[in-house]
């Protein structure tokens, strides 16, 4: 198998499993995707070359100013001026360190930036869903996107419910593309290729299931990458500023020295004498400050910058940044632990606590502060089972601690169920899960359908805003679990009592008919809450 110079977008499903040798349903096991990850290598750009230090050094002589400074001190050494050589050469030296540690400085900075800025994929390995770092990717990977993922290599999708993804960084287009699933002819443009996801890109709308065809450099954004690292770099405007100056000084200074030499030889002064006062009059005006001056200027501001967690690769950059007056910026996610714990819940017309904090499943249901057996309260079990099941989200134990595979809000959901002794392996098997329509901004809910194999029936369940399910639903469950006439004056007053107190919170609902119930907004009963908070 070699999955280079392949088009993939013309490939049927079965040709290219074939090729990557690849169960859908199975993805690839360990053993498999290590050997695969030693042949191909890690998922990962490779960087522009780095410089030597060495060669770091040598550059921050290679400014003009500098090398008049150079000239300028070898000519009065020859002159046997010592003083004037020995502060020209040192002031070029210092400009040079200061240069130098600055860059080496922000060049590890940024290295060590980009190991901790890494991105997790969530993948099929064994039969099992898994979130790995997307480095870990290997051709032939069964990936799985939903909306908010970056996809992590090139996939060919095979399975997908209406997914849009943004591709403006490859292609420029500036509207997400609407996937589809249709095999392509072998001339389809990059930019048509509708049943392909590309590194790089952003998942915008909907789910989608896909593989890995290229990793690494060979991804369509590693074609980029590697004609960005041949690019030459451009100078900053403080840098052209200073080249322009230094060749007019430059000009100047020998225009200057070249005419009194030729006055004084016209005057009847010796050749030798004019020549060591023209040499003299050069080196005067050669401001030799200059050089120190813009270093340390620049030098100061990086170090502020520095301070507010900027790092600035070469002093020059500085100026351009210091001249920003205004700053636009988006702030996601939880700015914590991104740990969310339900801290309390409402079903069946009662108010209960719960106890416990991050994802070690250890802590009690209380009500009016007493502990409470969670099977003697059928609508507080139903509640969590609602967002147990109408969860993609896994709950992991590892040796020293428990660690959540997806979505925090929906880790909470699984811990707070586990606390009260649903445990998502037992629950799922005995609710399989049919279909789900994932969570989108414009629907506000996410809802999945479940065959109750003791009931043998089948459950809608939906989580989302109180607003997307209210409309959705005409009766409530009681505290044994009966139907009841939906308050839905109290529920937004339940909702802002919750919200008073910091709490996120989340709706859950229950129907027993035919799936068409979400999608075509018919009624559905079983409104019951649970509220969460970092």
């Amino acid at each position: 198998m070699n999955p280079s110079k392949i088009s993939w977008h013309h490939l049927s499903p079965e040709d290219l499993l074939t090729r990557l040798q690849v169960d859908i349903q199975q993805g690839l096991n360990e053993t498999e995707a290590r050997r695969r990850l030693s042949q191909y290598g890690s998922n990962r750009l490779t960087p522009r070359r780095g410089k030597s230090p060495l060669r770091l050094l040598f550059e921050q002589f290679h400014q003009p100013l500098v090398y008049i400074l150079i000239v300028a001190a070898a000519i009065t050494a020859f002159l046997q001026e010592w003083v004037d050589s020995s502060v020209i050469f040192g002031v070029v030296l210092v400009n040079a360190i200061i240069g130098f540690i600055q860059e080496a400085n922000a060049l590890k900075a940024i290295d060590a930036l980009s190991r901790v800025l890494t991105i997790s994929s969530t993948v099929l390995r064994d039969g099992q869903r898994r979130t790995i770092s997307a480095s870990e990717l290997v051709p032939g990977d069964v990936v799985l996107l939903q909306s908010g993922d970056k996809v992590p290599a090139d996939l060919r999708l095979l399975q997908l419910r209406e997914l849009q993804i943004d591709e403006s960084a490859l292609t420029g287009e500036s509207v997400p593309v609407e996937k589809h699933l249709a095999t392509l002819e072998v001339t389809t443009v990059l930019a048509d290729r509708y049943n392909m996801a590309y590194s790089s890109t952003l998942v915008t709308y909907g789910s989608g299931l896909g593989v890995v065809v290229e990793s690494g450099d060979r991804t369509e954004i590693g074609l980029i990458n590697r004609m960005i690292a041949s690019a030459t770099d451009l100078e900053t405007p403080l840098t052209q500023k200073i080249g322009q100056f230094s060749r007019l000084l430059l000009w100047i200074i020998l225009g200057l020295a070249i005419v009194t030499f030729a006055v004084g030889v016209w005057h009847g002064h010796a050749m030798l004498d004019m020549f060591m006062a023209a040499v003299a009059l050069a080196v005067g005006a050669i401001p030799e400050g200059l050089p120190a001056a813009l270093t340390i200027t620049l030098a100061i501001g990086v170090s502020r910058m520095a301070k507010r967690n900027a790092i600035i690769r070469k002093l020059p950059a500085v100026e351009t940044l210091g001249s920003t007056t205004v700053i636009c910026s988006d702030k996601t996610g939880t700015l914590t632990q991104n740990q969310m714990t339900v801290q309390a819940l409402f079903a069946g017309g009662e108010w209960f606590d719960v106890t416990g904090t991050g994802y070690t499943p250890d802590g009690e249901l209380h009500r009016n502060g007493a502990t409470i057996v969670p099977q003697q309260y059928p609508a507080v079990l139903e509640c969590l089972k609602a967002g147990l099941l109408c969860n993609d989200a896994r709950l992991l134990a590892e040796p020293d601690n428990w660690r959540i595979e997806g979505d925090p809000t929906e880790g909470a959901l699984l811990v707070a169920a586990h606390k009260a002794g649903l445990h998502h392996t037992s629950v799922n098997d005995e609710h399989p899960r049919l279909d789900s329509i994932p969570f989108e901004s414009q629907h506000q809910f996410m809802a999945t359908l479940h065959h109750n194999l003791a009931m043998d029936a089948r459950h809608v369940y939906l989580k989302g805003s109180l607003e997307s399910l209210l409309v959705r639903c005409d009766t409530a469950f009681d505290s044994q679990m009966q139907p009841t006439a939906l308050d839905k004056i109290l529920l937004q007053r339940q909702v802002e009592t919750m919200a008073a107190q910091g709490l996120r919170v989340l709706a859950f609902a229950r129907a027993d008919h035919h799936y068409d119930a979400v999608q075509h907004d018919e009624v559905m009963s079983g409104l019951t809450f649970l509220a969460c908070k970092p």
